[in-house]
């Protein structure tokens, strides 16, 4: 072709980007709608969390007023500006102190011997009622209460309490009053469950319903709808079950999936889980797992809204991409066409530049031309150079360049350094393992490996290699130690702990303890890396990792059933601190040594 109708690569190249400009920009669009994705979850968890914050914040002001109120009675008490033996006072008191808390059903004020005056919101007509009351003879069931104040004088939230007099459940705040160490009355304060329920209705929308629920059970304390039910409670049944209430979605609760709180970025503390209501509609349940600031009542707070206001904007999201997802494929495939167009010539000088690297000049074949003037004068100069390297190799013996072509340096070479090694293995587990499927027995080894792993990295250690279920472990490299002993013997002892923890746990399921060997040796070794050039591993070896292999080995026969048996060698028991206990076990034969090897048993 002649010179001038070749085309350079650098405008070639151009023209194509050109072409693909707009198919670019729709892939930029995949990778912000990727990141608007996250932005999007992000802000559906936050507009949750606020939801649900502002719900908090909501109940925990008309909470406030209870505690407020009962710690205001307590400095009163202290002051002396309440007794007993003024009824009257006491009952104006409590009148002013009930009158502004819309949310309490009553306040009682008793002495020591249960006596002393109460004050009722009654029908909640505006009349307060209020006058003496014994709650041994008037309302027994609050006696346990003032029970258990006599023996705090810290103010608690009593249970879910039906009164029979009053049939209806209640929570009551209760403030001991103390004079000095003396206990000498409280201050009960109800809320009622109607009471709660008016809370949560005042604060929830159309859309969002608000509910309390007691902690560790199903059992709603306050709904919107929870009036509804009111004559199902009784002594025995205080609170009713979630799926007993009247609100149709929630009492499918129990049924209802739970999600991570990942995939909308919901605040750790709590639980995310959606159904469907009696229309078919999706929604989510967000529910509060504990409540500190709820001053100790046993609540949490949850709430429940359509799922649109978390799902539809990831939907838009999902076809954004798709749409965008089209557009790259086609880019791709485009791109993809001349790319392999443009590239074959690229790739036959590559494939015949592997063979002149190897010397294999006569499985050359000539590269053709090309359109594009770059790739031509490649082919031209290549051509050429393979003509003067058959020449050249004429001169020069073939096998001798191919040697030197192949030969490479060692990167840093291995060292001698004095290093404590670590084994340990599980006794009978292959007996163990029988009785196990493949699954059981990966996670059994797995959890049993992290323990002792644990262990290993707590103490500064390396881990060498994991052989079936055993470890090998080693000190004293790459970073040099003084003492490589001691940290690989504390170790050990933290295995120990961690087996007899886990073992207690497994009897408690029913399952057979484990029980380990564990052998310790120090003793030179040459580290670094070992292994051919393509593939190399950072490991030690010597006489010192075989003399800790059978000390591992020899606890089988000195106490085969221990449930951990710790050997150790003379030398590592020398360089231990008076802290760790030893026993001494005498001079024993151990395979692949001559010379009999001093065991110190740790732990004992």
């Amino acid at each position: 072709m002649p010179q001038r109708k070749k085309l350079f690569i650098t405008p070639t190249l151009a023209t194509v980007i050109g072409s693909f400009v707009l198919i670019t920009a729709a892939a930029i669009l995949i990778i912000q709608a990727i990141t608007s994705e996250k932005i999007v979850r992000q802000l559906g968890g936050e507009l949750v969390d606020l939801g649900l914050e502002s719900a908090q914040t909501a109940f925990v002001e008309q909470l406030h007023a209870v505690t407020e109120t009962g710690q205001y009675t307590k400095l009163a008490w202290q002051e002396g500006e309440l007794a007993f033996d003024e009824p009257d006072v006491l009952v104006s008191f409590l009148f002013g102190a009930l009158a502004p808390t819309e949310q309490v059903s009553f306040l009682v004020l008793v002495d020591e011997t249960g006596k002393g005056v109460d004050v009722d919101r009654g029908d909640a007509d505006g009349v307060l009622l209020g006058g003496d009351v014994d709650l041994t003879a008037d309302i027994p069931a609050l006696l346990p209460l003032t029970e258990k104040a006599a023996g705090t004088a810290e103010p608690f939230w009593s249970d879910a309490l039906f009164m029979p007099e009053r049939e209806h459940t209640y929570f009551v705040y209760v403030q001991p009053l103390y004079e000095e160490e003396d206990y000498r009355g409280s201050l009960l304060i109800g809320m009622s469950l109607d009471r709660m329920s008016e809370i949560t209705w005042f604060i929830s929308t159309d859309e969002m319903s608000v509910f309390l629920m007691k902690e560790g059970s199903h059992e709603i304390i306050a709904h919107q709808d929870l009036h509804e039910k009111f004559d199902h409670l009784s002594v025995e049944t205080p609170l009713l079950h979630v799926s007993q209430i009247s609100d149709g979605f929630l009492a499918t609760f129990a049924d209802m999936q739970k999600l991570e709180n990942l995939a909308f970025d919901i605040a750790e503390g709590l639980d995310l889980h959606y159904g469907h209501d009696e229309n078919g509609n999706k929604r989510f349940v967000v529910l509060e797992q504990k409540n500190e600031d709820l001053k100790g009542l046993p609540a949490r707070i949850g709430v429940h809204f359509p799922a649109g206001y978390l799902d539809q904007p990831l939907q838009e999201l999902m076809v954004a991409i798709i749409v965008g997802a089209g557009l790259l494929l086609l880019s791709l495939v485009g791109a993809a066409l001349l790319a392999r167009r443009i590239a074959r010539p690229v790739q036959r000088a590559s494939i015949a530049a592997m063979q002149v690297a190897n010397l294999n000049l006569d499985d050359v074949e000539p590269l053709p031309g090309s359109v594009i003037r770059e790739l031509d004068d490649l082919s031209g100069g290549f051509n050429s150079m393979v003509s003067g390297l058959k020449a050249f190799s004429r001169y020069v013996p073939r096998t001798l360049v191919q040697k030197l072509l192949r030969e490479g340096r060692a990167d840093a070479p291995p060292e001698a350094r004095e290093v404590a090694v670590l084994f340990t293995d599980i006794a009978g587990f292959t007996s163990a393992s029988e009785g196990m499927s493949a699954t059981q027995t990966a996670d059994f080894v797995n959890h049993h490996l992290s323990l002792l792993g644990a262990e290993i990295t707590r103490h500064g250690g390396t881990i060498d290699k994991y052989i079936g279920d055993s470890v090998m472990a080693f000190w004293g490299a790459p970073e040099h130690l003084d003492n490589p002993a001691e940290p690989a013997a504390r170790a050990a002892l933290g295995m120990a702990e961690a087996i007899h923890a886990d073992n207690q746990a497994r009897i408690e399921r029913g399952e057979a303890p484990v029980r380990i060997r564990i052998g310790i040796h120090v003793g030179p070794l040459v580290v670094g890396d070992i292994g051919a050039p393509e593939r190399v591993n950072y490991t030690v070896i010597g006489d010192t990792v075989n003399a800790t292999s059978r000390l591992e080995s020899l606890g089988k026969d000195i106490d085969p059933d221990a449930e951990v048996i710790i050997l150790a060698s003379r030398e590592v028991a020398e360089r231990l601190d008076g802290d760790i206990r030893q026993k001494p076990m005498g001079a024993h034969s151990v395979k692949g040594r001559v010379e009999p090897m001093e065991v110190v048993r740790l732990g004992e």
